[in-house]
């Protein structure tokens, strides 16, 4: 009897009214044992079996990658756990895969996770060097959140990470929590700040090359804690409370970032800017702000950065932002994400644009976009998030113009699916636009190393 065990991570844990749900996904290959009746019984005539075909591994490993994201760019677990439960073989591959990309929301799921991915034994080493993407939620509100500790002992046992995804909310006294509060209000929740055990032992493990850090707390100087253990940074997204400086003798930081989205109901101040991209002028190429700018703000940063900024991801666009943005001469993209689009815009566009992104309605400013389609020689695709606008009198014309042109016209009402597009994977890529695959993580993970090559970190 042949018994085969596979771990499955443990991606989708919810606490309070909702299930939670604890993966351990257990395979048996059961050969019939032999009774005693079975022994008297006269055997049967020998017949020749046609040997077993099985599919050839790497054709199944092919399936699986090509499988690896569905079409709104999620992760197919289901087929991806479906897969590791077939055959010992298969079991090896998919869990390669579903290792990829961790998420961790509760301290059991933490632990868990740390049991599969410990080096002592040669399948946790595998597992743990599989990690390329891992998402963790800090929640001091939650009596089974995870605690610093445990994060940062799970974080060094992932050498290859290239991203880390880290949410952090702050607590509130009991009975005082109101079930769908605002944000502003979740925001004014009270968070301590990291711990100096934890930073220093982040500081053991990967040196991570993208960060996210969503911050809902009231915990202004929780970011620069964080940023100063990563100086190997090139690509970072902010959002939740806006981050304060702890010091005006604090030094710029350190990193030359590539890569620079936020999302701030309320923005930073321009020295914190100043703080954060000291640095960054000159390597500054891709810049999104999912709330809209003040024009103040928007003009520091086409001021200090537009000669090297390649794409501008804005929610809106008016006139004023538009005259702004003719100021960046390197412009290969250029996303508004809502349907009001000022029409000047594409009146006045970078010899180098190779990709539009804008929202459509009924009323948008479309005649604009099909004369950039029809004589930008440099125009590779269009992407268009429907607000309703299939009822435009000239998206047809603008289909037509893409069609004559051999232009990619990419179409979708899902606003995540058009995020993601603009987006795409936190890597420099040759053209726009960019990209989210498998072949990327691959990419990613082959950029990764750690901070001390070499160094070994004991959690027993």
């Amino acid at each position: 009897m042949g018994m085969g065990f596979a771990f499955l991570p443990t991606l989708n844990i919810f606490t309070g009214a909702q299930q939670r749900v604890l993966e351990h996904d257990i395979s048996f290959d059961i050969a019939p044992s032999k009774s005693p009746r079975s022994s008297r019984t006269a055997p049967a005539p020998c017949m020749s079996r046609p040997p077993k075909s099985r599919m050839p591994l790497e054709i199944v490993l092919t399936i699986m990658e090509m499988a690896f994201y569905d079409e709104t760019f999620d992760i197919d677990y289901s087929l991806l756990k479906a897969c590791s439960l077939v055959c010992r073989e298969w079991s090896a591959a998919a869990q390669k895969l579903l290792f990829h990309n961790v998420t961790l929301r509760t301290q059991s799921a933490c632990l868990s996770f740390q049991s599969a991915v410990d080096p002592i034994t040669e399948q946790g080493r595998i597992l743990g060097e599989a990690v390329v993407r891992m998402r963790v939620i800090l929640d001091h509100n939650q009596p089974f959140g995870i605690t610093e500790q445990s994060f940062a002992q799970a974080f060094v046992l992932c050498p290859n990470l290239f991203e880390l995804n880290l949410a952090l909310y702050g607590s509130v006294s009991p009975g005082r929590d109101i079930i769908g509060s605002p944000d502003s209000l979740r925001m004014r929740r009270p968070a301590p700040s990291f711990d100096e055990s934890t930073l220093s032992l982040l500081q053991c493990g990967p040196a991570i090359s993208a960060l996210q850090f969503s911050n809902w707390s009231e915990n202004s100087h929780s970011v620069s804690q964080l940023l100063s253990v990563w100086p190997s940074l090139k690509s970072l997204v902010l959002s939740g409370n806006a981050p304060e400086l702890p010091s005006d003798e604090l030094p710029p930081f350190p990193c030359a970032l590539h890569e620079f989205h936020m999302n701030f109901q309320a923005f930073p101040s321009l020295d914190f800017m100043d703080w954060l991209l000291h640095h960054s002028i000159g390597s500054l190429r891709v810049l999104g702000m999912a709330q809209e700018p003040s024009m103040q703000l928007l003009d520091y940063f086409v001021d200090t950065h537009g000669n090297t900024l390649e794409s501008v991801s804005l929610p809106v666009c008016w006139q004023d932002t538009a005259r702004s943005l003719h100021r960046c001469p390197r412009l290969r993209q250029i996303s508004v994400e809502r349907p009001l689009v000022s029409p000047l815009l594409f009146k006045k566009v970078s010899e180098r644009l190779e990709h539009i992104a804008f929202g459509l309605n009924k009323m948008t400013a479309l005649q604009s976009v099909i004369e950039a389609v029809k004589t930008q020689k440099s125009l590779k695709a269009v992407t268009v998030h429907l607000w309703g606008g299939e009822q435009h009198p000239l998206f047809p014309s603008l289909q037509m113009a893409c069609a004559y042109r051999g232009l990619e016209l990419r179409i979708t009402p899902n606003i995540r699916v058009f995020r993601t597009w603009m987006r795409g994977d936190p890597i420099e890529q040759q053209t726009y636009p960019r990209g989210k695959s498998l072949s990327n993580l691959y990419a990613m993970r082959a950029q990764s190393s750690f901070h001390a090559p070499g160094a070994h970190v004991s959690l027993h």
